[in-house]
């Protein structure tokens, strides 16, 4: 079932609330808010009401993959246009893709960590 862009993001929300060792806030604007593992960002959630979309990081092929497969996934809109990319509601974007989007961004994130800092995953 395709999401809207509020359930878009509830579902990245709920995900990363479930992650170790995440924190999140809004250090940018009202209309940010930036989940992060440690001290390093792997979410992005859009609260503008004209836009609501997430940002998250991806492998280079896989983010390449998810644009030219989903109209709704574009290159990053905050970061790096290489290795994030900004997903808005539309047609084949489910909660199951939203999910994985988020887990596959906090564990690029964790992984890229010092052993030693790195939250214990479940």
């Amino acid at each position: 079932m395709t999401l809207s862009g509020e359930h878009l993001q509830q579902a990245a929300r709920s995900i990363a609330d479930s992650l170790p060792g995440v924190s999140n806030g809004r250090p940018f604007t009202e209309t940010l808010g930036v989940y992060k593992v440690v001290d390093k960002v792997f979410l992005i959630v859009t609260d503008d009401p004209d836009e609501l979309i997430i940002t998250v990081k991806t492998e280079p092929g896989r983010g390449s993959a998810l644009r030219r497969e989903y109209s709704t996934i574009v290159r990053g809109r905050y970061l790096d246009k290489e290795h994030w990319v900004s997903v808005g509601a539309g047609q084949g974007i489910n909660e199951d893709l939203v999910e994985d989007l988020a887990d596959n961004s906090y564990r690029l994130v964790h992984g890229s960590l010092p052993r030693d800092e790195q939250p214990e995953r479940r």
